[in-house]
């Protein structure tokens, strides 16, 4: 039978839940974003809001991991998807900012879209964190790299339509703005994704 020294302590598995799950209540909130009659103002204010508690939990990794004599896998790759999933909150806040600030009537349909893509990512994150005990995470890793695809694709179809002609040159700025921070943050989750793939393989 193989000994492990590693401990059984669940702190840093609900500390990373915990992490994905500010990532749920982001995507919710750009999702709202793009509805109509949304205060964009209030909710991007609620987005910073997240984004700090984010910022918090991800603090609270670190210190833990300075902290702790034993982690239940490699201090380095501790850091880096407490770090990822951080980056995915930054970005969804830079994407709610954008929206607000630049006032823009009214979103193409296919925005709304990309932010389900989202959204569906940050579940798929949220269910995989606890998993990582287990490593689990087999099916998580390549459905976020199909969805990836996906937003790949989307993003090519609204660049393309954002560059027809049915927008003025200020427009089609702003709006390019707010997809291609659309288009980081599903990036930002497949890097998550990637991070967990190598946690995974270095642990099995």
């Amino acid at each position: 039978m193989a000994f492990s020294l590693r401990p059984v302590d669940g702190a840093f598995y609900q500390l990373f839940s915990e992490s994905a799950q500010h990532l749920v209540k982001g995507s919710a909130l750009l999702a709202e974003m793009f509805a109509d009659g949304t205060d964009r103002a209030a909710k991007a204010k609620e987005m910073r809001e997240a984004e700090s508690a984010a910022d918090r939990t991800t603090r609270e990794i670190v210190q833990r991991v300075n902290k702790t004599f034993v982690t239940p896998f490699d201090r380095e790759d501790i850091h880096d998807l407490a770090y990822r999933l951080d980056d995915v909150m930054d970005e969804m806040e830079k994407a709610a900012d954008l929206i607000n600030l630049y006032e823009v009537a009214e979103f193409p349909a296919e925005f709304a879209k990309q932010v389900d893509l989202i959204q569906r990512c940050a579940e798929l994150t949220a269910a995989a964190m606890p998993r990582l005990q287990t490593l689990d995470v087999d099916e998580y890793w390549l459905e976020i790299g199909r969805l990836e695809k996906a937003g790949d694709k989307s993003y090519r179809r609204m660049i393309t339509k954002l560059f027809g002609g049915q927008y003025d040159a200020i427009e089609v700025l702003k709006l390019k703005d707010v997809v291609d921070t659309l288009e980081a943050t599903i990036n930002a989750f497949e890097t998550v994704a990637k991070e967990v793939e190598q946690i995974a393989v270095k642990e099995s």
